[in-house]
């Protein structure tokens, strides 16, 4: 792995800079980002195994203790009270009001519209047609024509005269004092401003630009480096475990406890489950027996009081153990 692999720059100043800064910068952020990329390797590795093994089971254990306790008593209430007290209470409640509405508000007000407020309105309509509107032409309009026409109009002209060269003589001002101030700022502001960026701050922003770039550089080559070792050290652990932990679990699981339970089994849970399961058919027999037995005296008593018993009925009975 080349640490001095980079981009080519031409020769001057920044190349020589950053080739003076590139192999101690690296060198340096390499021991600095390896124990932190080492423990950031096993934080997502924990985090894996606490996300699969505890986070999740807990997770779908609180969403069904969620559904349990928060939505499907809702559902029941919505399901069995709810929809049947709308279905059978508020909605015959709804239509009987609706008629009610109707009957009581509807159609008086309808009839009110109908009968006395449309021919109010259309004599409050035909008076004002008739004679509010000569009235007011008569009174208003014709006096406010002719103050507008003569009045009104020409002063106006006269504002807007005065307004314009006003206007213009304030444009005037306005042009001079701006050129002036623009001269006056450009002299004494901007151009010690330009000399100051040309000349001091681009050469250090171009400088601290190079470095930037070096000490990107110099963390993401260190931060694949770490990944490297972080990987190999990480491996090396799990070898380590697997054969001081794993193998002589997985040793003595074979050589050890394998044989012992198959022992165990064959020895004890074996005859023990032969031997429910014969305890088991003893009792079905006997209990079918005795059915049987109870069937049989049922019916000999029936004969015997005279009650009738229907030969298709006991004969079904008794061929219903028998199909078992």
């Amino acid at each position: 792995m080349d640490l001095e692999k980079g981009p080519r720059e031409e020769p001057g100043g920044e190349g020589r800079l950053a080739v003076a800064l590139r192999m101690p910068v690296r060198i340096v952020v390499l021991v600095l980002v390896v124990p932190v990329r080492m423990v950031w390797d096993a934080l997502v590795v924990a985090g894996r195994f606490l996300g699969d093994r505890v986070f999740r089971p807990v997770g779908r254990a609180l969403l069904w203790v969620g559904r349990a306790v928060l939505v499907w008593p809702f559902v029941a209430l919505w399901r069995w009270v709810l929809v049947p007290l709308w279905r059978w209470v508020l909605v015959p409640l709804g239509v009987a009001l609706r008629w009610l509405g109707t009957v009581l508000v509807v159609v008086p007000a309808a009839a009110l519209y109908r009968w006395v407020l449309t021919p109010l309105g259309h004599a409050a309509v035909w008076f004002c047609a008739r004679v509010l509107t000569p009235l007011g032409r008569g009174l208003f309009v014709v006096p406010a024509v002719w103050l507008y026409r003569w009045v009104l109009t020409p002063v106006g002209h006269a504002l807007l005269w005065c307004g314009r060269g006003l206007a213009w003589l304030g444009s005037l001002l306005v042009t001079g004092i701006g050129t002036a101030l623009y001269r006056t700022v450009r002299v004494l502001v901007v151009l010690p401003v330009y000399a100051v960026w040309r000349r001091l701050l681009a050469p250090v922003g171009r400088a601290l630009a190079v470095v930037a770039r070096e000490v990107g550089a110099a963390f993401g080559h260190a931060w694949r480096i770490a990944g490297y070792i972080s990987l190999a050290v990480g491996r090396a652990l799990a070898v380590f475990f697997r054969w001081t932990l794993v193998e002589p679990a997985r040793w003595v699981y074979r050589t050890v406890l394998t044989p012992v339970g198959h022992a165990v089994r064959d020895a004890v849970l074996r005859p023990v489950a032969e031997a429910a399961r014969s305890v088991g058919r003893v009792t079905r027999d006997a209990l079918r027996s005795v059915r049987v037995t109870a069937r049989q005296v049922r019916r000999d008593v029936r004969r015997a009081l005279g009650m009738p018993a229907g030969p298709a009925g006991i004969g079904r009975r008794e061929r219903r153990p028998a199909g078992r």
